[in-house]
C-alpha cells in the first residue's frame, strides 16, 4: 500500500490524446514521488468539463466535483501548467478559481478542508515565464490552506521564439532534473510531517 497519495492536475490546453510537455515534466517528478511511496494520479483538466464559476458545483453537467473528490483524498496536490503569453494557463486560472469555491468548507477539526496538505507547481514553455506562471498558483494555493514547502516549483523553459518544447530538448537539463527532485522530495517530507503532527486547532478553526 502506498504511503501518501499524489494528485497531479495538468492544466494544459491539449486534451488527454494529445502529447504534452506538462505531462512529461510532470512524469519525472512522479517517479521521485513513487521512489518514496508515493501513489501518483495525472488528471488532465482539458478532458473534463469544468465550468467557471466559484461554487463547489456549477451544475449542468459541471464535471469538477468528480476532480474535487480526488483533492479531498490527496495529500499531495501538484499543478503542471504551459506557459502563454508569459503566464499559467486559462486552466490553470480555472483549477484555483474552482478550489477557491471551497475553501470555506471545513474538515472534522473546524479547519479549511485543505488544511495538512501540500502543493507545488510544475510549468513548462519555450520562452521565459515559468517564475510569472509559477507565483499566483502557489499564492493561491497557500492562501486556500495548502502548505507550501521550499522550493516547490520546478520548470523548464527554451530560448525566446519558436522552438524546440521540453520533450524534444529539456529533458536532459540537470537544472530541471535537479530541482524537479528536490520538489518531490520536499513535498513528500511535509506531507510526512502533516500526518504525523498536523496543524494545530487553535487559532485555525472556525
Amino acid at each position: 500500500m502506498a504511503e501518501l497519495k499524489a494528485l497531479f492536475l495538468n492544466t494544459s490546453l491539449k486534451t488527454g490524446d494529445t502529447t504534452s510537455n506538462t505531462s512529461a515534466l510532470l512524469e519525472k517528478a512522479g517517479e521521485w514521488l513513487k521512489q518514496e511511496n508515493v501513489a501518483v494520479e495525472e488528471v488532465r483538466t482539458a478532458d473534463f468539463d469544468i465550468h467557471p464559476g466559484i461554487a463547489p458545483d456549477m451544475g449542468n453537467g459541471d464535471e469538477w466535483p468528480l476532480i474535487k473528490k480526488k483533492v479531498e483524498t490527496a495529500d499531495i496536490v501538484v499543478i503542471g501548467t504551459p506557459v502563454w503569453l508569459g503566464e499559467r494557463s486559462s486552466l490553470a486560472v480555472r483549477a484555483i478559481e474552482r478550489l477557491y469555491a471551497s475553501s470555506g468548507e471545513t474538515n472534522e477539526k473546524g479547519q479549511g478542508i485543505y488544511y495538512n496538505k501540500v502543493a507545488g507547481v510544475v510549468v513548462t514553455g519555450n520562452e521565459d515565464g515559468a517564475k510569472s506562471a509559477a507565483k499566483p498558483i502557489l499564492y493561491g494555493l497557500q492562501h486556500i490552506g495548502f502548505t507550501i514547502p521550499p522550493n516547490v516549483d520546478a520548470y523548464w523553459v527554451g530560448e525566446a521564439g519558436p522552438g524546440p518544447s521540453y520533450i524534444e530538448a529539456g529533458q536532459d537539463s540537470e537544472f530541471t532534473k535537479k530541482n524537479t527532485k528536490m520538489m518531490a522530495h520536499n513535498l513528500v517530507h511535509f506531507a510526512r510531517m502533516l500526518r504525523e503532527t498536523p496543524i494545530p486547532t487553535r487559532g485555525n478553526s472556525s
